[in-house]
């Protein structure tokens, strides 16, 4: 085991400088304008609901085939490399969509974005974490990730208020150039993260990306923990992360009007920033404060959504609450037991378990919502958030 570096003041400009960094990168990120307006573009160009389906599997499917891969690649090469990277082919993509709008267009900016979110998961948690660590600050990682995400969870909100004006004045090509405005930004800043890979964390020379994948997956094999840590992250993170994208439908089935429902919606991303925010106080749970955390999560997931009034979503955000902050919690376990130089390799696998869970879990509830209210579908996926919770209080 090798020693913690001596431990310096939270003040220290090199926390100051990350953690600035980090807060403007998550914000940038997600300050996209076209999200709640690029179904609309879809739309209007002539695109089938079939054709959209199709655009959304071939997102998903480029997020997973190079979710391990490039999270190889950060630990062999650069980690701010791909970190600024990911954003100009955000960038590219969002561009394609705005000036030659079409299927193929549509097609290309999708894969595009897939590997834009490739890029940077893995990457950007593998960085901060090993920065912190070389700051003496890493018992600190939590509280800052849960901000950054709340950081990006206002960018949404913003991006929401703002898109209707917008568009509503200039059209497509206007929210199109702010959201490659805000992915250029995001670049720009990227370029700012320090990184500075020590002995213990860089990689042989020689070595390349094959080398690191095989480095981070053997620590998975030879250490149960970081197994367990590795299996709770799309446990914790993939049926809530799902269900996030049907809730306007849940809303709607509660009575709400279209004009009621973005603020709903809003109510639910503050829950969610919220839960964020709270990662600070409550990285210390312990085993069985977490699984109280997803079970209290989860009760009030089935409550909320199963009350079918507007008043019980304000539930269902305390819920969402509480999933993100546990999505948080797994996180920093995770960062906590990997010792090798496979860090962003080992959280880049998390992350392919979340996504392939993810897709598990919109086929079910496309089922579960084929035959019964949306807000009977998501009661009944708050069970397996209690098994997960059961699993964890019980497993040594």
């Amino acid at each position: 085991m090798t020693l913690s570096p001596a431990r310096v003041p939270v003040a220290a400009p090199g926390v100051r400088r990350l953690t600035a960094t980090l807060y403007g990168y998550a914000f940038l990120d997600e300050f996209v304008l076209l999200y709640p307006v690029y179904a609309l573009l879809f739309a209007d160009t002539g695109l089938s609901v079939g054709q959209m389906s199709s655009l959304f599997v071939l997102w998903s499917a480029t997020g997973v085939l190079l979710e391990v891969p490039s999270g190889a690649w950060a630990d062999a090469v650069s980690r701010r490399l791909l970190l600024w990277l990911g954003p100009l082919l955000g960038a590219a993509g969002f561009a394609l969509w705005v000036l030659v709008p079409s299927y193929w267009a549509f097609a290309a900016g999708f894969v595009l974005w897939g590997a834009r979110g490739a890029l940077g998961s893995g990457a950007l948690e593998a960085l901060v974490h090993e920065e912190l660590e070389r700051l003496g600050a890493a018992d600190r990682y939590a509280r800052i990730m849960g901000r950054a995400q709340a950081a990006g969870q206002v960018a949404v909100m913003t991006a929401m208020a703002l898109a209707g004006p917008v568009f509503a004045a200039y059209g497509y090509p206007a929210v199109g150039a702010a959201s490659v405005l805000a992915c250029l930004l995001c670049a720009a800043t990227a370029t700012r993260f320090p990184e500075h890979r020590g002995p213990e964390t860089a990689v042989p020379d020689g070595e390349g990306w094959a080398a690191t994948l095989r480095a981070g997956l053997g620590e998975a094999r030879r250490d149960r923990s970081v197994r367990g840590a590795l299996l709770l992250v799309p446990a914790v993170a993939a049926v809530w992360g799902a269900l996030d994208e049907y809730t306007p439908l849940l809303a709607r089935d509660t009575g709400a009007t279209d004009a009621t429902i973005p603020y709903l919606l809003v109510m639910i991303w503050a829950g969610v920033t919220a839960g964020s925010l709270l990662a600070g106080p409550a990285e210390h749970l312990g085993r069985r404060g977490f699984a109280a955390l997803l079970t209290a999560s989860a009760l009030a997931l089935a409550a909320g959504a199963g009350a079918g009034t507007p008043a019980g979503l304000a539930l269902v955000a305390v819920a969402f609450g509480g999933f993100q902050l546990a999505t948080v919690l797994a996180d920093a376990r995770l960062q906590q037991r990997i010792e090798g130089t496979g860090r962003a390799t080992l959280t880049s696998v998390a992350g392919l378990g979340t996504e392939l869970a993810t897709i598990t879990v919109y086929g079910t509830y496309a089922q579960l919502a084929s035959t019964a209210t949306h807000g009977t579908a998501f009661a009944l996926l708050a069970v397996p958030c209690l098994l997960v919770a059961l699993l964890v209080a019980l497993r040594r």
